[in-house]
């Protein structure tokens, strides 16, 4: 399985997916943002 492949959800819920980054640069971020000691995550 390709991460292309995966089904995501959207920061408000509604589901996403990668597909259509499929060939493109891509930079994925995943990070605990929520855990308040991640202030400088802010500007991502």
């Amino acid at each position: 399985m390709s991460l292309y492949q995966t089904d995501l959800a959207a920061l408000d819920g509604t589901p996403g997916v990668l597909a259509g980054l499929d060939g493109k640069v891509t930079l994925v971020v995943n990070v605990a943002s929520k855990c308040g000691l991640t202030p400088q995550y802010t500007q991502l």
